[in-house]
């Protein structure tokens, strides 16, 4: 196991598509957060019409 771990850290052939993994994880997280806010606003938009038609 001891061995394993340190080929593990010394290897570097697949150090590219972690950093590629991480810039698409930090994207959607992003992501996530600008439509979660659009979302919100949305509601209070379509809560406020129904107000009014009421």
């Amino acid at each position: 196991m001891k061995k394993f771990m340190n080929w593990m850290l010394k290897e570097e052939s697949g150090q590219g598509m972690v950093e590629y993994g991480l810039i698409i994880v930090l994207v959607a997280l992003v992501a996530m957060a600008g439509l979660t806010g659009i979302g919100n606003q949305l509601l209070l938009k379509f809560q406020e019409v129904v107000t009014d038609l009421a």
